[in-house]
């Protein structure tokens, strides 16, 4: 079995909340050798919303694995995608105590191929990439998809 460890370092201060004034919910992530990443809670739990958060990340994430799981399996088989658009929408839903949990997820997929003939196995290529994706593997919640296919005007 292949393992791969990942890390990412979460750093707030309230030293700095203070003098630049940001939402005492706003923080920093840092994950080696990229671009620190500003998060803020979600403006519903009094975060800023200008910034991304937990919940946005999360659903990016999922929607981001399964295109690039998709795209695997579309290579697989032989399909040529030309265009992929996801407007993923995920439920959160609280208890009476503050706690919650994601319920469901949709992915609304809106795909275009070069090839008519397979239309339906890109459909079908939907929950072969589901399986693959690692983030969708570690979801406790249902994962649908909404899944449309046009053909690319190939003249």
């Amino acid at each position: 079995m292949f393992k791969k460890e990942f890390k990412v370092q979460a750093k707030w201060s309230a030293k700095d909340a203070l003098e630049v004034s940001v939402n005492e919910k706003t923080h920093q992530v840092f994950i080696d050798k990229k671009a620190p990443l500003t998060i803020s809670a979600a403006k519903a739990f009094k975060g800023d919303e200008s910034k991304h958060n937990p919940e946005d990340l999360l659903l990016s994430a999922l929607s981001s694995c399964h295109m690039m799981s998709y795209f695997y399996v579309c290579q697989q088989n032989g399909i040529n995608l030309v265009d992929y658009t996801d407007n993923a929408v995920g439920v959160l839903e609280l208890n009476s105590d503050g706690s919650g949990a994601f319920t469901s997820v949709m992915l609304n997929l809106v795909i275009t191929i070069s090839q008519e003939h397979k239309k339906d196995k890109a459909i079908s290529l939907h929950k072969e990439a589901n399986n693959l994706c690692f983030i969708a593997n570690s979801c406790n919640f249902p994962i649908e998809h909404n899944v449309v296919i046009k053909i690319a005007n190939v003249e």
